[in-house]
This record gives C-alpha cells, sequence and structure tokens, in this order.
C-alpha cells in the first residue's frame, strides 16, 4: 500500500484545490501515472502516483482545498486484472438493474445547469441518472454539487422549485427581486484579487507617465520585419522586444526600480528578469524571460512567444512563474489609452505600455500626425524618488524613439 501526497510546490504555496481526479477507486495507476491536477495559485500542477497498484481510496473530492504533505489518495496492491474484475462486477450488476428498469434518458443541459458550480463527475452523474443538476440541492456550504449530492437527489426532500419561487407573489411594500447569477470565484482568481489588494494597501504607490513618438521603431520594424524573420527561423520582430530592451537599459541606469523592500533594508536585484503579463481566461498570469541583458531580440520574442502560448494552454511551470525583477504590462492589445498599472506583487515597479495612436503633435515649429504611445510607470515611493522615475520613463523614450541607440544598448 502507498500513499498518494500533495507534494512540496514552490516556497510560496502551501495548498491547492483539486481540479479534476484522472483516476477513481478501482483504477489501475502505473508508477509515474498522473493521478489528479491540483490548481494552485500560480498555475495547474498534475500529481503523479510513486507506486503501481490499484486507487483503493481517495480521500478528498474534485473542489476540495488541500495542503501540501495532505494524504489525498490510497494505492493498494493489484494490477489491471484485479481492477477489470471490479469494473466487469459493476458492469454486471449496472445490467441487472438495467433489465428491471427502464434506463434513465441522459438530460439535457439548459442554461440554468450551467450557472450551477459542480465538480465535473457530478456533472456526468447527473446526465448518467438523467437529473437535471439545477434540481439537486448542494450539501456543500459554498453551494458546490458533488457526486453524492446526485447519489442522494432521490432520498432528498423536494425543495420547491425554482419555477414555482419566481412565480411567488412578493410580499407587500417589498420591491421585486432582480435576477442576480452568483459565480464562486476560481483559486486563482482569489489569489490574484487578494494580491492585489495586499499591493494597494502595503505600498505607497504612485504613477508617472510619458509619451513615445513610435515613429522611427515602426518604420525601422516595416524595414527589418521579413529579413529579421527570415534570419530567425520564422521569429517575428515585434515591440515587446523593442520595449524589454529598453526597460532593461533604464534598469540598469536606475538599479532602485529593480530593487524590493524587505523589512528595513533594500535589495539591490544585480540581474534582469523581466516578468510580461499575459492575459488568460483564469485571470492575468506574469511568466518571466530571463537574463533580458543578455539575450537577442529575436530571444527575447521568442520567449515571449513561447511562455504566451504555455499561458493559454495552461501548460506553465512553477519555475516559468518564479521570480522576476521588474514587470511589463501592454494594455494596448487591449485598446487602452492610458492606464495606472498595479505593481506586481514585491517588486518596486511595473511598466504599462498602450495603444498606439495617431495624434497632431508638434515637430519643431510644425504640427504632424504622429503614431503615439502613452506609458507608465507604477512605483513604490518608498524605494523610488520621484526625479528616477520621470528619469526611467524618459531613458525608455529615449531609446524607443531612436532605435539605433537601443540596438547598441542590446
Amino acid at each position: 500500500m502507498a500513499e498518494i501526497i500533495v507534494p512540496e510546490l514552490a516556497e510560496s504555496i502551501t495548498e491547492g484545490t483539486i481540479s479534476t481526479w484522472f483516476k477513481q477507486v478501482g483504477d489501475t495507476v502505473e508508477k509515474g501515472e498522473n493521478v489528479l491536477e491540483l490548481e494552485t495559485d500560480k498555475v495547474n500542477v498534475e500529481i503523479v502516483s510513486e507506486e503501481a497498484g490499484v486507487i483503493s481510496e481517495l480521500k478528498a473530492e474534485e473542489g476540495d482545498t488541500v495542503e501540501v504533505g495532505q494524504v489525498i489518495a490510497v494505492v493498494g496492491e493489484g494490477s489491471g486484472p484485479a481492477a477489470d474484475k471490479k469494473e466487469e462486477a459493476k458492469e454486471e450488476k449496472s445490467k441487472e438493474t438495467k433489465d428491471s428498469a427502464p434506463a434513465a434518458e441522459p438530460a439535457e443541459e439548459d442554461e440554468n445547469d450551467e450557472l450551477v458550480v459542480a465538480t465535473p463527475s457530478a456533472r456526468k452523474l447527473a446526465r448518467e441518472k438523467g437529473i437535471k443538476i439545477s434540481d439537486i440541492n448542494p450539501t456543500d456550504p459554498r453551494g458546490l454539487v458533488r457526486s453524492q449530492d446526485v447519489e442522494n437527489h432521490g432520498n432528498a426532500p423536494k425543495a420547491e422549485s425554482k419555477q414555482e419561487e419566481k412565480k411567488a407573489a412578493p410580499k407587500a411594500d417589498a420591491a421585486p427581486e432582480k435576477p442576480v447569477r452568483r459565480e464562486k470565484m476560481s483559486r486563482r482568481r482569489q489569489t490574484i484579487a487578494k494580491r492585489l489588494l495586499d499591493v494597494s494597501q502595503n505600498t505607497a504607490m504612485l504613477t508617472t507617465f510619458n509619451e513615445i513618438d513610435m515613429t522611427n521603431v515602426m518604420e525601422l520594424r516595416k524595414r527589418k520585419k521579413e529579413s529579421f524573420q527570415e534570419r530567425n527561423d520564422g521569429t517575428r520582430l515585434g515591440f515587446m522586444s523593442f520595449f524589454t530592451k529598453a526597460a532593461t537599459a533604464a534598469l540598469r541606469k536606475y538599479p532602485a526600480v529593480n530593487a524590493e523592500i524587505d523589512g528595513t533594508d533594500f535589495i539591490y536585484k544585480e540581474f534582469f528578469d523581466v516578468s510580461i503579463a499575459v492575459s488568460t481566461d483564469e485571470g492575468l498570469v506574469v511568466p518571466v524571460v530571463r537574463d533580458t541583458d543578455r539575450k537577442t531580440f529575436a530571444e527575447i520574442e521568442n520567449d515571449i512567444a513561447e511562455l504566451a502560448k504555455k499561458a493559454k494552454d495552461k501548460k506553465l511551470s512553477l519555475d516559468d512563474m518564479a521570480g522576476g525583477s521588474f514587470t511589463i504590462t501592454n494594455g494596448g492589445v487591449f485598446g487602452s489609452l492610458m492606464s495606472t498599472p498595479i505593481i506586481n506583487g514585491t517588486q518596486a515597479a511595473i511598466l504599462g505600455m498602450h495603444t498606439i495612436q495617431k495624434r497632431p503633435v508638434a515637430v519643431g515649429d510644425d504640427i504632424e500626425i504622429r503614431p503615439m504611445m502613452y506609458i507608465a510607470l507604477s512605483y513604490d515611493h518608498r524605494i523610488i524618488d520621484g526625479a528616477e522615475s520621470v528619469g526611467f520613463l524618459k531613458t525608455i523614450k529615449e531609446l524607443i524613439e531612436n532605435p539605433e541607440d537601443l540596438l547598441l544598448e542590446g
């Protein structure tokens, strides 16, 4: 017999939520085979069995929060044939039941069913039993419908249906209730909300702005993008590599922007690991591009593309997310003209890029239409003074507006 426990995940992660069991009681499992997926504050982690055998017990369900070191399943002795016999016995019993009673028609989910928070196993069982998931009363105080709720549905006293509740007349002098939809926050969204609140409460955060004339960098990119792509195996030349290189040069010049506070000490990071904000269906994640001072434009573009793909495919590892000394976020991809980004964790600052918009600007004594971008630096005023924040943005502005200098910096 062997126990499956929640392994050490990362220094700052002590618990997670079981999102999916890949194995059930009676299933055969091989050594090293994935047994479940655990959703943590940062990424989803697949947990494997250290021994081969048959799952004899699951000690937690989908949706449960479990801690590092907690036993969540037991693997007993046995192999495929033993599990197969158990499955054959279940099928035989199921066949006998079907012979003596009409089979339930699978229930089709409607709009109300989609709004119910339920585990995948509960939904599957409800469909098999022909029960509408929205008719089931959960025992979980959070409203999560689990498989045992589906099993016990026929034995539970029937509650007044939602249709009848809607038809019930409101009390005298009471305003009619408006429709609402309640949805439990995912663990990751809860973590994002908590960290954003912590940052706003525990830093002296200010934001300063500048604007960049993107004419020269856009023309350079237009001239060089095809040859760049040919020389670098199809890698496309985007704006993110220019801004990452410019930010790295500015971090060299203003080391306080690359620092953090630890108690009464300043920690000046003598490396340049830039976190790049990526939007996913489950919220914002910030994987890290390492050693940006030593990487070429092509290497940076490759890293960003690879991390963005992993983020959207939910394949980011804890190593991909760990560390990071400074963050860049690009709200411009969504059309944002200006914003005040919130600092990422314990870092000292974050650079916000925005959409490129043609505007009339003064060029010498003339007015010209130029492609302009607002940039923002949100920073912790406890570490960074106003002059440093302004100088930091000015350095980025000068390098982007004179990209040949940026290439020399790189």
